[in-house]
């Protein structure tokens, strides 16, 4: 008979994802897991029974007897898939990154196969600005609360800048091969992307998003940090857009010179959709791994005003704060962490 191992097994780090986030490969792994979409198919019920299996052994409890640390590990991506790492808030199911695929098949599908007329690309790029501006208000980096004022108008300037460059550009291609007019949803996505993303989020460039040291404690807000992390966020976004968006109109347009989409005109549809949906499933989880979501910045990076505000407060401290003062001394802060968002 085997005799069974009696120490103590180590702790799970359940503050950071179960794989490297130094590496692509690593982030790779957690996005497609918390962007699967099966995630938007987990009840109520579930997630917040997840969320409490993780935060209760977070605080120090035991891992359940019935519970196994794979069980443990996919509550964690449950948790992760639903609910904000900085608010704690369970996010709306159509903003959560678990919902991008089938909501972009549906929408992309939409705005590559009715794009000629200007009606359809009116509904279909406020459709889909709609979405993004949701989804860009829900993965918001930080604990900033905007006004119903400030997300409408947001809101308002995103979609508006969004549909007017669609119309632009659908308006300069009216007399090029059909091909080019199918590419003018991606750069009107492409550009809308650089409006809506930080118009939702002009919050964090205003006010900062929070920073914190290595061991988790909040620093203050950053503008600069809110910069480098909403840029980070475009050009994921532009690429999460990229295969879909230019690889469908390619293979579209290959099946209309064959005539096989006027033979089979109902075919025009599923086949984007189809396409949309084998390109979105990986292109999504891959594109959010460019970047750590809990990204970095030098400390030498900061805003002046934040930096002077930091060493004031850590080194000009009152005698009874002097160990405090020791363990948040700011010359032994190399680099702040803040979460970028999605």
């Amino acid at each position: 008979m085997s005799q069974q191992c009696t120490c103590k097994q180590p702790k799970i780090n359940l503050d950071e994802p179960r794989y490297d986030q130094e590496t692509y490969v690593g982030r790779a792994k957690h996005f497609f897991l918390t962007t699967n979409p099966l995630n938007v198919l987990v009840s109520g019920k579930q997630l917040d029974e997840a969320r409490l299996l993780v935060q209760s052994y977070k605080c120090g409890e035991k891992l359940p007897a019935d519970v196994t640390e794979d069980q443990l590990w996919k509550a964690k991506t449950l948790y992760d898939s639903a609910f904000h790492p900085d608010t704690g808030e369970k996010m709306m199911l159509i903003g959560r990154m678990s919902a991008q695929v089938p909501m972009n098949m549906l929408i992309t599908g939409g705005m590559i196969t009715f794009y000629k007329t200007a009606p359809a690309v009116i509904f279909w790029q406020w459709f889909n600005q709609s979405f993004n501006a949701l989804v860009n208000y829900t993965n918001r980096s930080g604990d900033v609360v905007q006004t119903d004022k400030q997300i409408l108008t947001s809101y308002l300037m995103a979609t508006t800048g969004a549909v007017g460059t669609a119309l632009g550009l659908n308006s300069l291609v009216k007399k090029m091969p059909p091909i080019v007019g199918r590419m003018v949803p991606f750069a009107a996505v492409a550009a809308a992307n650089c409006i809506n993303i930080p118009m939702m989020r002009a919050q964090e460039l205003q006010h900062g998003t929070p920073v914190y040291d290595a061991n988790g404690n909040k620093l203050g807000y950053s503008k600069v940090a809110a910069q480098y992390g909403i840029g980070q966020v475009i050009l994921s976004r532009i690429a999460m857009a990229l295969p879909g968006m230019v690889l469908t109109p390619i293979v579209m347009d290959y099946l209309e010179k064959r005539g096989t989409l006027c033979r089979y005109p109902w075919m025009t549809l599923p086949a984007s959709v189809g396409i949309l949906g084998l390109c979105l499933t990986f292109a999504t989880p891959l594109a959010c791994a460019f970047f750590k979501q809990k990204a970095s910045l030098p400390f030498s990076h900061l805003e002046e005003e934040l930096q002077h505000f930091l060493n004031k407060k850590f080194h000009c401290h009152p005698p009874q704060y002097e160990e405090v003062g020791k363990k948040y001394d700011a010359s032994s802060i190399d680099r702040v962490y803040y979460n970028k968002g999605l």
